[in-house]
Order: structure tokens, then C-alpha cells, then sequence
């Protein structure tokens, strides 16, 4: 649902959307939407964030995501953004040189720290020197009512909570 609603928002980056492909077959994605950040004293600034990034499940903890995120970070970079802020789990990303989002001063509202929020400076000391409240996209505030209509054009699937889901709470 998530990525049939993200590539009509105006949020949507089109140049950061990148599949990655084994024997001629799609076996990954990821997208990239707009964020900011901003300042104690309400200066903003453009980041990314990416997400979904998806492997298939045969061909994960093989490499293939961390290839597919390093091109794109290196396309997020060459097309001027300084920054990256993502929701994920720290031992997946600290080798892709992503640190916990406390380290750059960034928070959510009411000063939360998660863990699970990450950022990456793609452009030196872009994050020094300024506390930073981050601010995604609105396309990630979903409506479970329409995700629910949605999937009723699928096959039903069992619903399951990964213990690995804790980190985001």
C-alpha cells in the first residue's frame, strides 16, 4: 500500500527509485522520499529519508541491500542532499556508516531520541552545530482503513509481528 500511495505524493523522489535485479529478476527496491529537518530557532533543512527498502527473503543477508542503498546513497549525494534520516535497526545500517540520530542532535517532538531513527551525513559536518527536530513526509502517515480496502484486492495473508518491530516503539 505504502509504495502504491508513495510514488503519486509530491514527496516522492522518481530519481532515487532503484530496483536491484539477480538472473534478469526484480529481487529488490527502495524508495526515497523528501523530509526536513528543523532548528531550534525553525530554520529548515531538505533531507532524505528512504523507505521501503525491500529483498527478497532467498536472497537477503547476502549483500544485496547494502549494494542497493550504497548506489543510492551515492545518487542522493550527486544530486546536492546533504542528509539521510531513517527508521531501522542499528546493526543493519551502522556499516552503511548511517549512527544513532542522537549523535547529530536530532530528535522527534518533546526531545525523543529512538533508537531506531538513524541518519548519515552525505555531505560533511551537514548536521553540526544545530539541535534538529525531524519531520517526515505525510505520506507515511497511513490510513489503516484504506490499507485495509486495499488489500482486499490480494490473496489474504496471515498479519505478523516480528519481534524485531520493538526497536520502532
Amino acid at each position: 500500500y505504502l509504495v502504491h500511495v508513495m510514488r503519486k505524493h509530491e514527496d516522492f523522489i522518481p530519481e532515487l527509485d532503484y530496483v536491484i535485479e539477480k538472473d534478469r529478476k526484480i529481487i529488490g527496491n527502495i524508495m526515497y522520499t523528501k523530509a526536513k529537518l528543523e532548528s531550534e530557532n525553525k530554520r529548515e533543512k531538505p533531507i532524505l529519508t528512504f523507505g521501503p527498502v525491500c529483498i527478497l527473503p532467498e536472497y537477503q543477508r547476502k549483500g544485496f541491500g547494502k549494494k542497493l542503498i550504497e548506489h543510492s546513497l551515492i545518487k542522493a549525494k550527486e544530486l546536492k542532499y546533504e542528509a539521510v534520516v531513517i527508521f531501522g535497526n542499528p546493526s543493519n545500517y551502522s556499516n552503511l556508516g548511517f549512527k544513532s540520530g542522537s549523535r547529530f542532535d536530532i530528535a522527534l517532538e518533546k526531545e525523543i531520541y529512538p533508537s531506531a531513527m538513524l541518519a548519515k551525513e552525505l555531505s560533511e559536518e551537514s548536521l553540526k552545530g544545530e539541535k534538529w527536530i525531524y519531520k517526515d513526509s505525510d505520506v507515511y502517515k497511513i490510513d489503516e482503513k484504506k490499507v485495509e480496502e486495499f488489500d482486499l484486492e490480494f490473496e489474504k495473508l496471515e498479519k505478523k509481528r516480528q519481534g524485531s518491530q520493538e526497536i520502532f516503539y
